[in-house]
């Protein structure tokens, strides 16, 4: 076999490790390694000497290791056989990844499980050219981009799923608001990416997130975006406000359970509870705009025992339209902050004159004997 005189890579861009073809070199054979590549001398196995940018002529002194294995003799032009590697140092940008399946997830704020998609990009180099060689090269002779993005995939798209949930709770962002925090969660698992990557002397240059959605037609996304609103009103009406609403909700109840009258009774409630109750929150809001008196004490609100489970609180104007409702009682349990304990409503001041005794009907005059 004809000896090699020069030695280089002939690969391109796509090829991250090209092994030379022969293996009949000799000492003073030239060795021209291009900018950004990296040539491994690999004998019977075994991982040598390592080259760096530059072209050089091969010596006992620049293949060292390989010298002493091979026990080559100094000088002259001895003929020797081993594998020349080239690994390729550029740094590979444009490699796009994405789920391949809903990723089940649960939104750190409001606790719905929904399906995530998530779609980006990642760069990456090799960094530790003999231990990328080591690790997963093996007996191929080319080892190219789609055969890198092949193994590592799998790597990216678990970080991904493991981490893009913790990540998420840590920055307490809901999944609805994901798209505007892409930076601080391609942060999170980037870390996770890159501690795999570094096991195989790869280098993450690069990962971002393109995309973090959720299926609209999805059940629980519109389950989550009902509840999102929910909570954006109750944070610009107050809390009092939204305890009212829900105060109305029982009289709904409870004027369903009374048939068409209570349902009449029902509508008379709700209008003077408006009246009462909420006129009066904003009455009370507006003279502190207006004026400079001092603020209105806060309303009274007392918790009920109805059918064994605890509801309200309710002002009590609200109670006494459930009174009216026939479903609030002078001895219905009741219990506010400051209380030691529940009583029977009859018998707490702010609530016992809704209670006033019933006149009895006076009896007819008696019929004179015949």
């Amino acid at each position: 076999m004809a000896l090699i005189d020069v030695v280089k890579c002939e690969g391109n861009d796509q090829e991250f490790v090209w092994k030379f073809p022969s293996e009949n070199l000799r000492l003073g054979t030239q060795l021209i390694v291009k900018p950004a590549q990296s040539a491994i001398f690999v004998y019977r196995g075994t991982i040598c000497d390592e080259v760096k940018t530059g072209a050089i002529t091969l010596t006992t002194l620049n293949i060292p290791f390989l010298t002493k294995l091979i026990s080559l003799p100094f000088g002259g032009d001895t003929p020797f056989q081993a594998e020349v590697w080239f690994v390729n140092l550029i740094s590979k940008l444009d490699n796009k990844w994405g789920t391949i399946r809903s990723v089940q997830l649960e939104d750190p704020k409001y606790g719905i499980v929904v399906p995530v998609r998530a779609f980006g990009q990642f760069g990456f180099r090799i960094a530790q050219p003999r231990q990328f060689l080591e690790g997963i090269t093996g007996t191929a002779k080319v080892f190219t981009v789609e055969q890198i993005m092949e193994y590592f995939k799998g790597v990216v798209l678990q970080a991904v799923n493991v981490n893009l949930g913790r990540a998420l709770v840590q920055e307490k962002i809901s999944v609805l608001e994901a798209a505007v925090h892409l930076d601080a969660l391609a942060k999170h698992c980037a870390e996770a990416i890159q501690a795999e990557f570094a096991r195989f002397g790869l280098e993450l240059v690069n990962f971002f997130f393109h995309s973090i959605n959720v299926p609209e037609e999805d059940p629980s996304y519109q389950r989550l975006k009902v509840i999102k609103e929910k909570a954006a009103e109750l944070n610009v009406l107050g809390r009092d406000i939204y305890q009212y609403d829900r105060s109305m909700e029982v009289l709904k109840t409870a004027a369903a359970n009374e048939g068409g009258g209570g349902a009449g009774l029902m509508q008379a409630g709700i209008g003077l509870a408006v009246g009462a109750g909420l006129g009066q929150q904003m009455a009370q809001q507006a003279g502190q705009m207006v004026t400079q008196l001092p603020p209105t004490p806060p309303s009274i609100h007392f918790h009920a025992v109805s059918d064994g489970k605890t509801t309200g609180p309710f002002a009590v104007a609200v109670l006494q339209q459930m009174i009216a409702a026939g479903t609030f009682s002078a001895a219905s349990l009741v219990w506010r902050q400051g209380m030691a304990g529940w009583q029977a409503a009859s018998t707490v001041p702010e609530l016992a004159g809704l209670f006033a005794p019933t006149v009895p009907t006076p009896l007819p005059p008696p019929v004179p004997p015949a």
